[in-house]
């Protein structure tokens, strides 16, 4: 028998189930719920999710400094507005605590950091190279967009003042930089929402999982994209003051992402 990095793993990191599951059709209601069950998850066992937001807000803070000290403090904006594209991904971790706990096994953050590392021989490193691609790439259109409308104007650094985003030329690019990063965070959302949970509790790979959420938010965007800008919103809100709005920002809406998930199965299609 060949041998696999499966094999290699514990039977607790590698799920049950096999396959893509039926999903029910998302309400309101269903979203609401999900964030009440968020907030009891977190509540019940923080120390997960806060170390995670703790390791975001040290990031965000690191690349404020490096954006002052390489003087592009414009990056400041593209980040800003490029972290909820990430957030999905950070709070992965509070998937599996509210898994766990749904499923009655015991949650400690040596049991989720084993589970986490043994992803790394699954799908989801794929899905977070496209992850990171896609950030990149907005950084890149974003700083074009910068450079289009504004980079021949005379006052650029906006430490020192904000003046320039109130011109025509301000305006426009603000506009069209809003337009463009929508997109970028739709197309995110669409393959996260889904997918990332998906990815933690079905053996599938990161296609299926990335087309099957996206299908999901196709098929319900009435529903799904009043989600996706609650999300976006208060993963904005969470940067502030400093970023330390994340220490409850991020793990609420982790775990609430997994009852998303979770209560979207099918009956049929459950353990």
């Amino acid at each position: 028998m060949a041998h696999t990095p499966e094999m290699e793993r514990s039977p607790e990191t590698l799920p049950a189930n096999h396959g893509v599951p039926d999903m029910d059709a998302p309400t309101i209601v269903i979203l609401r719920g999900a964030l009440v069950s968020g907030w009891q998850d977190f509540k019940a066992a923080p120390v997960f999710g806060l170390l995670a937001a703790l390791a975001c807000i040290l990031a965000g803070w690191m690349m404020v400094g490096v954006t002052y000290a390489s003087g592009h403090t414009f990056w400041l904006i593209l980040m800003v507005f490029g972290f909820p594209l990430a957030a999905p991904f950070a709070a992965f971790g509070t998937y599996e605590v509210s898994r766990r706990r749904a499923a009655g096994q015991r949650v400690s953050v040596g049991a989720v950091l084993r589970v986490m590392w043994g992803e790394r021989n699954r799908q989801l490193p794929w899905l977070c190279a496209i992850i990171i691609v896609v950030l990149l790439f907005w950084f890149f259109l974003g700083h074009m967009i910068f450079a289009l409308f504004l980079g021949l104007a005379p006052m650029t650094n906006i430490s020192s003042s904000l003046t320039v985003f109130l011109t025509p030329d301000g305006v426009m690019m603000l506009g069209m930089g809003t337009v463009v990063g929508a997109g970028f965070a739709l197309l995110l959302f669409s393959m996260c929402v889904i997918g990332l949970p998906l990815l933690l509790d079905r053996e599938v790979d990161y296609v299926t999982a990335m087309l099957t959420s996206i299908q999901t938010v196709m098929a319900h965007p009435w529903v799904m994209l009043p989600w996706a800008i609650f999300v976006a919103g208060v993963c904005l809100l969470g940067l502030l003051p400093g970023f330390l709005g994340l220490l409850i920002v991020l793990p609420w809406l982790g775990h609430a992402s997994w009852h998303v998930y979770a209560a979207l199965l099918d009956r049929t299609s459950r353990p």
